[in-house]
């Protein structure tokens, strides 16, 4: 997975800190927002190993801290719930001008109304997916009961939340009040998936069930059996983006699988939009080669010369294995580590300067097993007779031939 740290500027000019997350071995075909819970961050580990297993389902992952949390600026005591549907808002016209729109909009608790209030207003969302949401945002009032009427009373308190001490203003609560949540779900008019624990004692599985009654189909619900509100389990959370990643694939534009024909062994397609990162079909399989970063390339896969080292690697491991178990050896294991470089030639017979280079395969074999001297050495000797390194070291043709159109 590959991250990047981004910003973006607030309704009021303030400084939001995100991070990007995206696929190793794609351009994503989707690109996610993430609205975390109540006071959390960005960086709370559920949304950590979320955002993980929705990149290694192709997606790209953005996640901020809201106003006044985290790394963003601001202030916590002066920001609402309106102002995080905002922020959620500024994150998506983000996405839109540096990347591609979000097309799916996930939030953890009250980040889960909040995702779907700000869903209502972005236009390229196609499905929305809720964690441990409230079935209406006044339900954060009993995370602060004791302090209600305080702030009621006296316009602020200092409310202690998770062990860390936050500044709740009366014009949090009313705007909490102010909110048409309930109208909003009913009208929607987009693929929702409701996730929830029957265990969570934060938020109540009541509240699932009333999210689904008043939302309308398509709506889907996922019991998180077991899981806590915060979804500490590590499992729990990979399980939740597995499944979200699974599920709003049947709403989302996925691009069409690359149709790779051919009757050779191998067929390569390279557009010329793509740069380095080539489609390759490899018998039955089908794989992405690149270049490296630092050559061009997006490091998608493997370069050209790591598959044929790949491949001399292979080919060594299962020369050898078949030839100890003919001779019914005891090697329970054999390691082939290969890279490649061209090196200066000292000794090199056909070169036309002492600056010439040769192309050196450096091939380094761990043998497991109750060996012996002579065994080890036989051993070594059959490592040179596999089929790959006896092509590369004789003379080879390239026959190239152009196919008509």
């Amino acid at each position: 997975m590959n991250h990047q740290k981004v910003s973006f500027k607030n309704g009021n000019g303030e400084t939001l800190v995100g991070r990007i997350s995206l696929p190793a071995n794609q351009h994503p075909h989707n690109f996610v927002l993430f609205a975390h819970c109540f006071t959390c961050n960005k960086n709370l580990t559920a949304i950590r190993n979320i955002s993980r297993a929705l990149t290694a389902d192709g997606f790209g992952v953005l996640r901020f801290d809201f106003t006044g949390l985290g790394e963003s600026e601001g202030e916590f005591s002066d920001s609402n719930f309106s102002g995080n549907v905002e922020d959620l808002l500024e994150a998506a016209k983000y996405l839109e001008e540096h990347y591609i729109s979000p097309t799916l909009i996930i939030g953890h608790s009250l980040g889960g109304a909040a995702a779907i209030l700000a869903a209502q207003q972005i236009s390229s969302i196609k499905a929305i997916a809720t964690i441990g949401a409230p079935s209406d945002p006044l339900h954060v009032k009993h995370i602060f009961k004791d302090d209600i009427e305080t702030i009621t009373d006296k316009g602020t308190a200092e409310v202690n939340i998770g062990g860390r001490s936050f500044t709740i203003k009366k014009q949090f609560l009313e705007d909490l009040k102010s909110q048409s949540f309930q109208e909003t779900l009913k009208n929607i008019g987009k693929s929702i998936l409701i996730l929830h624990s029957p265990q969570d004692n934060i938020v109540e599985i009541k509240n699932a069930e009333e999210i689904y009654i008043r939302s309308h189909h398509p709506k889907s619900f996922v019991s998180l059996d077991g899981a806590d509100h915060l979804l500490s389990n590590p499992k729990d959370a990979s399980y939740t983006g597995e499944i979200i990643g699974k599920w709003s694939k049947r709403y989302l534009e996925m691009p069409g699988a690359i149709a790779l024909e051919t009757e050779r062994e191998v067929v390569s397609s390279l557009d010329a939009s793509d740069g380095f990162t080539t489609q390759m079909k490899v018998g039955s399989h089908y794989i992405t080669a690149d270049e490296p970063v630092s050559y061009g390339g997006n490091n998608f896969g493997p370069s050209p010369y790591e598959l044929v080292s790949a491949g001399l690697s292979a080919c060594t491991a299962m020369t050898i294995q078949m030839y100890v178990k003919r001779k019914k050896w005891p090697l329970e294991n054999v390691e082939v580590h290969t890279s490649y470089q061209k090196l200066h030639a000292a000794d090199c017979t056909n070169c036309d300067s002492s600056e010439a280079k040769i192309d050196t395969f450096q091939r380094e074999i761990k043998l497991t097993g109750d060996l012996d001297d002579k065994q080890i050495a036989r051993i070594m000797e059959i490592a040179d007779k596999c089929p790959v390194h006896k092509t590369l070291k004789s003379e080879i043709n390239i026959a190239t031939t152009l196919l008509n159109k």
